[in-house]
């Protein structure tokens, strides 16, 4: 390239030559600068390559005398830098994304495994009332489940009759309710008690006469006024009218009837009142009804004791005894109570082919009502058991039984699988091991928590 001739010529080509110099050391200093990634040393030879290649197209366009293919050389420049940059940044990050990969592969495993957990502080496990235990070896007994029904106690049951017949005055006893021995149930007018207290008034006064008479003669025998043998029929009349009276007294007391006020009206009144005490069950008068004397007007109970009839069959009979301890459970609510087998019977049933057992039962809050079905377990053996959990432990997710083991920060379900029970504990064969801590009380929280989890991670 020729220099040219004229200052201006000259001071034009040293303002281009400067250009590209500037523009060749900017580049420079862009491909030589530290890359972040391990790619960037390849970079770096490339675009140093890349700037050789330039430098020698634009040495020779200005050797060509062409200034403005300059200017388009050093564009050239910058897009292929451009380029290069790009294609190699994305090498670079090959390794990288397939290390991000597995880190993501394993976080999504860790996340897998926490969407199972249920999150709980220590303040939450105890507002929720969650007991925990540790699964450990226990005795499990196996038992006979026997079919029963609740009935009345038959040695705490009346069934209350008059005795007399009458006409119903007053009813002070209703249905269902509480009394208390010697309570007054009913007010009867009764022709019959009327007499028998007329007798008895009667007696009370041929009695008195008697006494009276006897001792006048005794004292007239005494001072030697008459014969001592009209002392001895006067005893005798006496003696008869004390008979007398206290057979009228023992009419009455058979009746249930007390001697009355003595007043016209009050000889016909008869208080019917309660043996014992107990709850009225049954209640068949009412004011104004005429009832005969062996009606059954009420039925008393004391169902504070109450019998658990039981059909035990043939094979079966071995395992129930005259005193043994029984657990006696319904399905209608949860709950057990312990009894004793009072009564086994002798025969078995000509259609059932069973035996009759029974079981008495305390029923202190009157729980236990009189045709209530139940259930009576009997223990026929005992045995131990590796691992055990308590039998309110055991809820089902799904259709699998699973326990809640407790974790760091919270509950995890366990699949189980279930041997053994006696109602109390249960046998675990598989997946919780012995020693694990588990929720043994309030599990159906958790089973709540984890339904929501579950219905919220299928929407």
């Amino acid at each position: 390239m020729k220099t040219p001739k004229t200052p201006a010529g000259r001071k034009q080509w040293a303002a281009v030559a400067a250009l590209v110099a500037a523009g060749l050391l900017g580049s420079a200093a862009i491909l030589h600068t530290p890359a972040a990634t391990p790619a960037a040393g390849h970079g770096d030879e490339h675009g140093v390559g890349h700037t050789d290649h330039d430098e020698h197209n634009d040495h020779g366009e200005h050797e060509a005398g062409k200034p403005d293919a300059a200017g388009q050389g050093h564009e050239d420049e910058h897009k292929d830098e451009h380029e290069d940059g790009h294609g190699h940044g994305n090498q670079a990050q090959e390794k990288p994304a397939g290390q991000a990969g597995s880190a993501g592969g394993a976080a999504a495993a860790a996340a897998g495994q926490a969407a199972g957990r249920l999150a709980m502080t220590a303040e939450q496990v105890q507002a929720a009332g969650i007991a925990v235990e540790k699964a450990a070896a226990a005795p499990i007994r196996t038992t006979l489940q026997l079919p029963g029904q609740i009935r009345f106690n038959e040695d705490r049951t009346a069934h209350v009759v008059p005795r007399v017949a009458g006409v119903v005055d007053s009813v002070s006893a209703d249905l269902g309710q509480a009394v208390r021995r010697g309570q007054v149930l009913a007010v009867i007018s009764s022709a019959a008690v009327s007499e028998l207290r007329s007798e008895l008034q009667a007696a009370q006064r041929r009695q008195a006469l008697a006494r009276t008479t006897f001792e006048r003669e005794q004292r007239l025998w005494q001072e030697k006024i008459s014969p001592q043998q009209d002392v001895l029929q006067a005893e005798q009349a006496l003696r008869e009218a004390e008979i007398a009276l206290a057979n009228a007294h023992q009419k009455l007391q058979a009746l249930g009837a007390g001697t009355g006020g003595g007043g016209g009206g009050a000889l016909n009144r008869f208080e019917l009142r309660a043996p014992f005490d107990g709850t009225i069950v049954e209640k068949h008068l009412a004011l104004g009804e005429a009832v005969k004397e062996d009606a059954s007007v009420f039925t008393l109970s004391d169902l504070r004791s109450v019998w658990a009839e039981v059909d035990v069959a043939a094979q079966d009979l071995r395992h129930v005894r005259v005193g043994a301890r029984v657990t006696v459970r319904s399905s209608a609510f949860d709950e057990a109570a312990t009894g004793t087998v009072a009564y086994v019977g002798s025969l078995l049933g000509e259609l059932t082919r069973t035996a009759k057992a029974r079981v008495s039962l305390a029923n202190p809050q009157g729980a236990w009502r009189p045709g209530l079905f139940v259930t009576v377990e009997v223990v026929t053996g005992e045995a131990g058991a590796p691992v055990t959990v308590a039998a309110a432990a055991v809820q089902q997710l799904g259709d699998k039984p699973v326990v809640f083991e407790q974790v760091a920060g919270g509950f995890v379900p366990r699949p189980v699988e279930l041997g053994r029970s006696d109602g109390q504990r249960v046998e675990v064969l598989r997946g919780l091991p012995a020693g694990a801590p588990y929720a043994a009380a309030g599990s159906f929280v958790l089973k709540s928590e984890a339904g929501k989890g579950s219905a919220t991670h299928t929407h």
